[in-house]
């Protein structure tokens, strides 16, 4: 008999690393009695802080990999162990955060340096305090500048400050759907607009219009495909793309014109003309009144 893992043994209300939960939590940074909300998933939270949520944004608890990349590892070695249901508050030191601060990744700049910058080139580029600037690859913040000077901090935007954080993880994550679900919104977004199936060993996932020629979307997939093997093991992953011909522009005016317009409604002849039909002989049709000739009774002359 092969050995048991340790997980056999393990309340099945407790997280491991690895486990797909929902969480609910809320993150502060603190440092020289100023705090700062880091990410919170409480709107009432998010308001009182004056933070506005993205367009589209749900508030609630969120999909989230015990022991993963989403949080510094300190935080996320902190979520191991928790029970499902329970609210816990824990605070943690800058080095089990967002590290020490290093005043080695502050340096010195000269204005030309930076007005040659591709993002200093847009009409509507600013320079001052706070100014985010990408230079040889990395990505710092402005803290100080002159008439000739320009001093970038590379360091984290929260390096060297404690961070209290108070945290519930809601559910443990079991269907299989909606594991490949919290999966995709984990490492891409947009979870819950792919279609998802999932039969004995296939995952089939077919994309959303607007991922097809998301670039977004083409550097997830590689991490999407490693945590769907690694986490559900599936012998096959399908990635489904349909392509529909679109109805050519002028059929398209006419078909959305008809479905505004209804039909004409017929009308009476008296309307229409004012000169009665002929037949053949030149004679008006159907208004005979020689001799020989006969009419229809009318209703009133009773057949």
């Amino acid at each position: 008999m092969s050995p048991e893992s340790p997980s056999a043994h393990r309340p099945s209300d407790v997280t491991q690393s690895g486990d797909l939960v929902r969480i609910e939590y809320d993150l502060w940074a603190e440092s020289g009695g100023k705090t700062d909300l880091l990410d919170t998933t409480h709107e009432e939270v998010a308001q009182k802080a004056n933070i506005p949520a993205p367009e589209g944004f749900s508030w609630g608890p969120r999909p989230h990999q015990i022991g993963g990349d989403r949080f510094p590892t300190g935080i996320e070695n902190a979520l191991v162990g928790l029970k499902v249901g329970e609210e816990v508050e824990r605070e943690f030191s800058p080095a089990e955060a967002f590290g020490e601060r290093d005043p080695n990744l502050i340096e010195l700049f000269s204005m030309h340096e930076v007005e040659r910058l591709p993002e200093m080139r847009r009409e509507d580029a600013r320079l001052e305090v706070g100014t985010v600037l990408t230079i040889e690859g990395r990505r710092g913040r402005v803290i100080s500048l002159t008439a000739a000077r320009v001093r970038v901090d590379f360091n984290p935007p929260f390096s060297g400050r404690k961070v209290r954080g108070k945290f519930k993880v809601a559910e443990r994550i079991e269907d299989p759907v909606e594991q490949v679900r919290a999966i995709l919104e984990l490492q891409y977004g947009r979870g819950g607009e792919f279609g998802v199936e999932h039969h004995e060993k296939t995952i089939t996932l077919k994309l959303p219009e607007r991922s097809k020629f998301d670039l977004s979307w083409m550097a997830a997939k590689p991490r999407v495909v490693d945590r769907l093997r690694t986490h559900l093991r599936p012998h096959v992953i399908r990635i489904v793309e349909e392509y529909v011909t679109p109805t050519p522009e002028k059929k398209k005016e006419e078909t959305e014109k008809a479905k505004v317009e209804p039909p004409a409604a017929a009308t009476p002849a008296s309307e229409t003309s004012e000169t009665p039909p002929r037949s053949e002989t030149g004679k008006p049709a159907g208004r005979s009144t020689g001799k020989g000739a006969k009419t229809a009774p009318s209703a009133a002359e009773g057949g």
